[in-house]
């Protein structure tokens, strides 16, 4: 066989590669934040005939000969730009900006550790906002996959009304509420050691009161009494704990009380705040703050398959960051895990206090160490919007007709050539 045989064979190769990629972007022209891809060419090996020279005093210099044996793919390049958006449900969101949202099963929660950035990347990568929550309370996503959203729950309200929020990403839910008795007085009625609820006809009135996720310390002795709220009241050195050591979804018999009936959730665009009102009392309250990814190498990123991606080997480091600012700017904390109030949750690891407050520090480790909550920069959310694609057709169209006619050149070669080796054997007859 000839070289040009051997050329146009690569040559082949890499057109019916191109066009595997054209026909996966024509696929997904309607499918919402999916990502176009491009397939760049090159040549490949060369066989040197002669070398070339840079003259002497008498003779010029010389080119150097090479005949190449065909092309093959380079690279598959991703393109990560931000697409149009397309109107859908209320609780949609669509990224403007650089960003991604962070999913993924409800287990990984306990493998995400703030001193550890790379545990992060055990995270999925989306730009497909259509979220949900879901009867088991989770915000979720709408695959098949059952994702779960991960972010920065509510744990609690401040004295002030200022919400409380965790140190670390966890799967974003609703708060639960508990039954809660009162006399005429509208006063709350104690339950009886031992009872489920007071007696008949020792309360006037049933309401309910919200708990937030906060987990504390299990022992009876530290364990509050009920109601849940953040921070503790100081009662018997109660300690509060990480949600993840805690499984917070449970803590302190916690699956028993009911989610909270909830209308009007909405996400706001600016910062990402999750916020909702109790059906029953009208109160108005915050339920999370979703968390954003950052990746050094957007276009590094790995396709995962439904619509999801991983920060893989190519795209670099990944940066939790919050929408409207770093987490000092959006609720007042001066590192990871630094709360609003002041105080920190942990005690898994060594405690060590740092300007009076308590830090989820090991021996000789520094606040430097933490993860820091970043800034989203100028991306922010449009709720109600889902992203399109941003595969252009009529480009998609023009480079399967070119593909088709570079695949009809190479086989014409192959003809050709076949040709010119039958001229050559019928020579021997």
């Amino acid at each position: 066989m000839t070289g040009a045989m051997y050329a146009s064979i690569a040559g082949l190769k890499a057109h019916m590669q191109k066009l595997s990629v054209i026909g996966n972007n024509v696929a997904n022209v309607n499918t919402y934040g999916y990502k176009t891809q491009r397939t760049v060419f090159r040549d490949a090996v060369y066989n040197v005939y002669s070398g070339g020279s840079n003259g002497t005093a008498v003779v010029g210099g010389k080119n150097p000969s090479e005949i190449g044996y065909g092309s093959t793919i380079g690279s598959i390049d991703m393109d990560m730009s931000s697409s149009t958006l397309t109107p859908g449900n209320t609780m949609d969101c669509a990224i403007v900006g650089d960003g991604f949202f962070l999913v993924g099963n409800k287990e990984v929660a306990g493998v995400i550790d703030p001193l550890n950035p790379e545990s992060f990347k055990s995270l999925n990568l989306t730009r497909v906002g259509d979220f949900s929550f879901k009867a088991d309370g989770y915000l979720s996503d709408g695959s098949d996959s059952g994702s779960v959203v991960y972010g920065f729950m509510c744990m609690g309200m401040d004295a002030d009304g200022t919400p409380i929020l965790s140190d670390q990403l966890v799967p974003i839910r609703l708060p639960r509420w508990e039954k809660i008795y009162l006399d005429a007085n509208g006063n709350e009625v104690e339950i009886p050691d031992g009872m489920d609820a007071p007696a008949e006809g020792d309360y006037a009135s049933v309401s309910h009161r919200i708990r937030y996720p906060i987990a504390y310390a299990t022992d009876e002795e530290n364990a509050p009494g009920g109601g849940g709220g953040a921070g503790g009241d100081g009662d018997g050195g109660m300690t509060a704990v990480t949600l993840k050591d805690a499984g917070w979804d449970d803590a302190l018999g916690d699956s028993k009380f009911e989610y909270a009936e909830l209308e009007g959730i909405a996400i706001d665009g600016k910062s990402g705040k999750i916020t909702a009102k109790v059906s029953e009392t009208g109160e108005n309250i915050v339920i999370g703050f979703l968390a954003m990814g950052r990746v050094t190498n957007p276009n590094g990123v790995t396709h995962e398959g439904g619509s999801y991606y991983s920060c893989g080997a190519g795209a670099g480091d990944l940066r939790i960051s919050m929408l409207g600012g770093s987490a000092e700017e959006v609720y007042n904390v001066t590192n990871a895990t630094l709360q609003p109030n002041g105080s920190w949750i942990g005690t898994k690891k060594g405690l060590e206090s740092v300007n009076g407050s308590m830090a989820n520090l090991a021996e000789g480790q520094q606040l430097s160490d933490l993860a820091s909550i970043g800034s989203a920069g100028g991306a922010y959310l449009k709720t109600g919007f889902i992203e399109a694609p941003n595969v252009d057709l009529a480009t998609e169209i023009s480079e399967l007709i070119t593909t088709q006619r570079g695949y009809q050149a190479n086989t014409r070669i192959i003809t050709v050539t076949d040709s010119m080796l039958e001229e050559l054997v019928n020579m021997k007859r």
